[in-house]
């Protein structure tokens, strides 16, 4: 089939979505999830302060960073318009909950977001596989330099351990974004995000000795960071790399990079949806509980066509990414590495 008969695909396949009627907005299902996180994010700050002084902390500590990443989870709906209509309200309850909520900069996340969903898994245009930390292909591996390079030898190992400090990451990466010019209500931005650190810290140091205080504040942020990165890993990582010239259409490019996580209610609830990864990245303006009955849909379009559609449980998924990781390493161990980042 030549591009201009796939590039038809797509089309068809949105025919059959939209008459199943799986693009309508669910306001009942978002006064609801959205009412049951706010509820648990104040109910958490309660029992901070009504715990108080105590060790007992380290346990709203662990239930604050779980409510911080579904509150997150509730803000990539919003950037995707998937809750509200309105570009600016989704915008404003963004910011709210984002900066004001978890103290991640809004824009700098959907700008980055963004790319991500235009050339997912793409070397040259996908911010998510860029070679910063981690490494996510041997070409990277072979050109990687530093810290990465060090990294990269062992990096599967290194992952799980790596992510407590994607909390940390997420909030100097939102402060770094605002002297960005291209970033849009930056005035705002930097007020809510500076309004949530300075509160956050004030509260913990107020109501707790300042060695509980910053424990609290480690295992918080640790917990956060390895929360979100194991609600994303599952979705991209392991699968097909794109580069340089690469084309693909809109169908394949999204179905071939993306992989699906089977689970019932429990895990559409601890992955906010993002385990139906195939059918949000085809349609990110689906409302959370429609991909689920889109699914059957889709999957059956991809075996008409023959593109392969894959599905896996959750540990699983987390295996593949490993493994992937581990394989992209693999020129970096086969030359021993100077702790510089030299070749020795």
């Amino acid at each position: 089939m030549g591009d201009g008969g796939r590039g038809s695909d797509f089309a068809r396949l949105s025919r059959r979505i939209t008459q199943a009627g799986l693009l309508e907005r669910r306001p009942g299902y978002y006064v609801l999830r959205l009412g049951l996180v706010a509820l648990a994010y104040v109910g958490g700050w309660a029992a901070f302060f009504a715990v108080g002084d105590s060790w007992y902390q380290l346990l709203v500590a662990v239930f604050l960073a779980l409510v911080f990443a579904q509150v997150a989870l509730v803000a990539h709906d919003l950037a995707h318009r998937q809750v509200l209509r309105s570009r600016r309200s989704s915008s404003v309850a963004g910011l709210v909950a984002g900066n004001l909520g978890i103290g991640m900069s809004y824009g700098w996340w959907m700008d980055k977001h963004t790319r991500h969903h235009a050339n997912p898994n793409h070397e040259d245009h996908d911010p998510d596989v860029a070679p910063d930390v981690l490494i996510w292909s041997v070409e990277q591996a072979v050109a990687s330099r530093g810290l990465s390079r060090f990294l990269g030898r062992r990096q599967a190992f290194l992952f799980f351990p790596l992510l407590t400090l994607e909390g940390f990451n997420l909030h100097v990466a939102s402060f770094r974004a605002l002297a960005r010019p291209s970033l849009r209500n930056r005035g705002l931005e930097a007020a809510l995000l500076t309004a949530h650190v300075l509160v956050y810290l004030a509260v913990l140091f107020a109501t707790l000795s300042p060695g509980r205080a910053v424990v609290f504040l480690l295992l918080h942020q640790a917990v956060f960071g390895v929360y979100l990165g194991c609600t994303f890993a599952p979705n991209h990582k392991g699968m097909p790399m794109l580069r340089g010239e690469d084309r693909l259409d809109f169908l394949r490019r999204q179905v071939l990079t993306s992989r699906n996580v089977r689970g019932g209610w429990l895990v559409d609830v601890v992955l906010g949806g993002l385990n139906y990864q195939i059918e949000h990245h085809l349609f990110p303006s689906m409302p959370t509980p429609n991909l689920r009955r889109a699914q059957p849909i889709v999957r059956e379009y991809c075996r008409e066509l023959g593109i392969a559609y894959l599905e896996t449980g959750l540990v699983s998924s987390y295996a593949q990414a490993l493994r992937h990781l581990h394989e992209v390493g693999a020129p970096l161990r086969a030359r021993p590495v100077a702790t510089d980042g030299c070749e020795k």
